[in-house]
């Protein structure tokens, strides 16, 4: 990709919202198949993906399918099956993680490394450059530096998550789910253990910190880092939420839409596909689901990562309560954003999540459905904004490709020209028999006002010239069928013309930066075995989902540290020693043995052996 071209990747869990998200503004959607991506409650047919191709294609944005989990032998050919059908839909990438489908029999399809790959190092991504991937989705876990060193050492594609959820473990490096219940996040069914309850204990069995979130982190928020992130070396910034709903999708991709364009115009890049999108609401991520905001370790670690008392969607804060009256609150700063309809929440006295609903409001008094655990102090939370999602419901989002449109004379008629934004260009003859007006300034505004009808096209004209020897009177009906004709031979010319690639994996034997792979190589089939082998590596330990005994094996490692969040990080002097080892205990009783290593900032949990 041009490095002066930035993409904005959105999520689409269904047509729908794939289709909303190309509506305002986004350059790419990713999407599920039927089978085989990380999110399996989040699958489409090949028929829908080949509808949002076409809708997407218009504007020359892309279809991306993930693909992404890891197969068994005899999922290996179902794949091969399901991806040469999608192909011929029409998508433009396939997002994977399994590399045993590299020593298949592909078609000529762009291939994105997986963030469950765990693209965290230079010699790693490198590695995928040279076996064929176009693009690599790196770690969320990476700083700036970190990403601009991956930048130096390779060429490919580079895209990172700048928005939503966070997995608290490395992407593909995460069996806390599989150890517990045997569902698979990289089989695309996780259960989120992470966002259960725990308790923190020491060696001896006290209690450092009573039940909470202590795996749950807040949202990412990368917005006010894309200028600093395109000077890294990213190329696309991808938005996360592929089990979000509509209302969501156009809220956060509009928002991400307007910070991005600002970054692009200011440096004069310009975006992967065409077309601007206008909506009718001014976009506020805070206003639809999140769980909080953090920016991770983007630039430094630090605390307030997580969302320790609930995983849930706070919403946006909206203040104290000042005053309870019998059925009714107040608040400061005042009662004027709320209105009947509205979802507030708040924490209670025992600091478990709770809320309401508001019936009414009345000046500054505000009346909820239910009073209970309501009291001076509170702090609200409204997790959902009635007025705001009736807007993101109504929005009509329009997005038009900008054309030119002007008119020339041929010795016996007329030559109606038509260029896009893009360059592309097309013009359509129509023989006719010229008569100068007599009323030459009407004319021209009628010739310009039927040249400019282009009601429910995918086109927009900022500019209509009349350079003929004359102003002519023409009839509506000719006008009409001149721009109807040059309009269908531009879209045809845009389709031709459209950007696209094809890339055959060719098969080498560029050495894998490790000799050994343990069951974090996530190798479940016999053809990724043969993928490692074939470039060098000497010894594989199978995936745990092939039934490996994970005893005494780690089930996550994080680069968040529960120790740092709860401020007992073991660097600082001042921190109080704590008895090894640290447990968590689960609401069921399960536990976890936690191991830092502080020297690599890195957290290990541990499932504690069996007696």
């Amino acid at each position: 990709m041009n490095s002066q071209k930035i993409e904005l990747l959105a999520p689409a869990g269904n047509i729908a919202s794939g289709i909303a998200a190309i509506s305002c503004g986004a350059d790419a959607v990713y999407i599920g198949a039927d089978r085989f991506g990380a999110r399996e409650k989040a699958g489409n047919s090949v028929k829908d993906i080949e509808r949002l191709c076409e809708v997407a294609h218009k504007y020359w944005a892309r279809v991306y399918v993930t693909l992404n989990t890891i197969l068994t032998d005899a999922e290996l050919p179902v794949a091969v099956r399901l991806i040469k059908d999608l192909h011929a839909a029409g998508i433009d990438a396939l997002i994977i993680q399994d590399v045993g489908l590299l020593e298949m029999d592909l078609p000529d399809i762009p291939l994105i490394a997986s963030t469950q790959m765990h693209n965290h190092a230079p010699e790693r991504v490198a590695f995928l450059e040279r076996v064929g991937f176009q693009r690599a989705i790196l770690a969320r876990e990476l700083s700036i530096e970190q990403i601009a060193d991956i930048r130096r050492h390779t060429s490919i594609e580079l895209e990172c998550f700048v928005h939503g959820a966070l997995c608290v473990g490395y992407s593909g490096q995460c069996y806390l789910s599989h150890a517990i219940g045997g569902r698979s996040g990289n089989r695309g069914a996780c259960a989120q253990p992470c966002r259960q309850r725990y308790a923190l204990l020491d060696g001896s069995g006290k209690v450092i910190k009573p039940d909470a979130h202590l795996l749950s982190l807040k949202d990412l928020n990368l917005s006010e880092y894309l200028d600093t992130l395109i000077q890294a070396g990213i190329s696309s910034f991808k938005i996360e939420g592929r089990l979000k709903d509509q209302s969501y999708i156009t809220n956060v991709v509009s928002y991400y839409r307007q910070k991005l364009d600002s970054v692009l115009t200011a440096r004069d890049f310009k975006k992967t596909s065409s077309g601007n999108s206008r909506v009718d609401f001014t976009p506020d991520p805070s206003r639809t689901f999140n769980r909080g905001f953090t920016d991770y370790l983007i630039k430094s670690r630090h605390g307030d990562m997580a969302s320790l008392k609930t995983p849930k969607s706070l919403g946006a804060y909206m203040g104290k309560v000042s005053r309870v009256g019998k059925d009714y609150f107040e608040i400061k700063p005042g009662a004027k954003d709320f209105c009947a309809g509205d979802g507030v929440c708040f924490f209670d006295a025992s600091d478990r999540l709770t809320g309401t609903t508001i019936n009414r409001v009345e000046e500054n008094r505000i009346f909820p459905d239910k009073m209970e655990e309501i009291a001076v102090g509170r702090v609200i939370y409204r997790n959902h904004d009635h007025l705001f999602l009736k807007q993101l419901e109504r929005n009509r989002a329009e997005r038009k490709i900008d054309i030119r449109l002007t008119l020339f004379d041929t010795d016996t008629g007329l030559i109606l020209w038509a260029g896009d934004e893009d360059g592309n260009e097309a013009q359509y003859t129509l023989e006719i028999e010229k008569i100068p007006a007599d009323k030459k300034e009407m004319a021209a505004a009628t010739i310009e006002k039927q040249l400019k009808k282009l009601g429910a096209t995918d086109f927009v004209c900022s500019d209509v010239r009349i350079e003929t020897a004359a102003v002519y009177f023409i009839p509506s009906r000719e006008l009409n069928e001149m721009r109807r004709s040059v309009i269908g031979q531009l879209v045809a010319v845009r389709e031709q013309n459209r950007p696209g690639k094809t890339a055959a994996i060719q098969k080498n034997d560029v050495p894998y930066p490790e000799k050994k792979l343990s069951y974090r190589g996530n190798v479940l089939n016999r053809k990724a075995a043969e993928f490692y082998r074939r470039h060098g590596v000497e010894a594989i330990e199978p995936a745990p989902e092939s039934g490996l005994d994970i005893q005494g094996k780690a089930v996550m490692i994080s680069k968040y540290c529960i120790l740092f969040e709860l401020g007992f990080c073991r660097k600082d002097q001042k921190s109080p020693d704590l008895q090894e080892p640290l447990v968590l205990r689960d609401e069921k009783g399960r536990r976890f043995v936690v191991k830092t290593n502080c020297k690599g900032c890195e957290m290990k949990i541990f499932m504690e052996p069996s007696v």
